[in-house]
């Protein structure tokens, strides 16, 4: 309202919101600034980390018993990472994730909604610059050498395919979710199958490059050998490819009546 209007009396208030002009059903509402967007992505992708790789360290100094520690680290992960997407989903997507935000550039090129390359390109290094931050502020909570490379290989041909199983099928969900109108359950639907994943899979999920680059800079529960990285984060795209190749199958759009051949 500017100074010239007239102040309206209250009990027309609901009169005036009424015949303001509104969006049209199913019209993009106005984006978050990019920078915004960015640091939603740094922020998240580094708290992400920090309650992998912190909850792990915890889990450590409490229990021997590597089951317990799996269960501590898993279960903080699944509390967080849900936490994380209900809070910063309004602001970025939430993707906290190379591998996510690739998959959503790829639709977005075939004509569906999604990042272009421009976020492609300022989205990507801010995942990857907030996990290692978030690991080395883990380390640093806990008392631990702030960088450390991390000494745990991981680069068995069974965890690599536990990686493309785990990968495959996070992005099948959140795409199928998309697909389906279903987002909005995404922070109870991506945490839960995160949580599950822990455990199904032999890797117990990293799912994500940005993740992996970061657990290679501490060498505690949670860290990955560097040597092991690049087999992780390649095996990471090829199961995002995987589950690109689901979702196109699985959620296949049918012929809309208009479309049908005349009887």
């Amino acid at each position: 309202m500017t100074a010239t209007e007239p102040v309206a009396a209250p009990a027309a208030a609901s009169d005036i919101s009424a015949d303001a002009p509104q969006p049209a059903p199913g019209a993009t509402p106005p984006r978050t600034p990019l920078i915004a967007r960015a640091a939603a992505e740094l922020v998240g992708s580094a708290a992400l980390v920090a309650i992998v790789v912190g909850s792990g360290i915890q889990a450590t100094k409490l229990t021997q018993d590597v089951a317990l520690q799996l269960l501590a680290n898993s279960t903080a992960t699944v509390f967080g990472l849900g936490v994380l997407i209900a809070l910063l989903g309004p602001v970025s997507g939430a993707h906290f994730n190379p591998a996510v935000t690739l998959a959503e550039w790829w639709t977005a090129r075939r004509g569906g909604a999604g990042v272009t390359v421009r976020e492609l390109a300022v989205y990507v290094p801010s995942q990857v610059v907030g996990a290692i931050a978030g690991a080395i502020l883990a380390d640093a909570m806990f008392g631990e050498p702030l960088v450390k490379w991390s000494t745990h290989d991981r680069s068995a041909g069974n965890l690599l395919l536990g990686e493309v199983v785990a990968t495959a099928g996070l992005i099948l969900l959140i795409f199928g979710l998309a697909r389906t109108d279903r987002l909005r359950f995404a922070p109870v639907a991506v945490a839960s199958y995160i949580g599950a994943a822990y455990w199904f899979t032999s890797s117990t999920s990293f799912a994500n490059p940005a993740v992996t680059i970061g657990r290679a800079f501490t060498d505690t529960f949670a860290g990955i050998a560097p040597a092991s990285v690049p087999a992780f984060v390649g095996m990471q795209l090829v199961g995002a490819i995987v589950g690109l190749a689901l979702v196109a199958v699985i959620f296949m759009r049918g012929k809309s009546d208009t479309e049908q051949p005349a009887a």
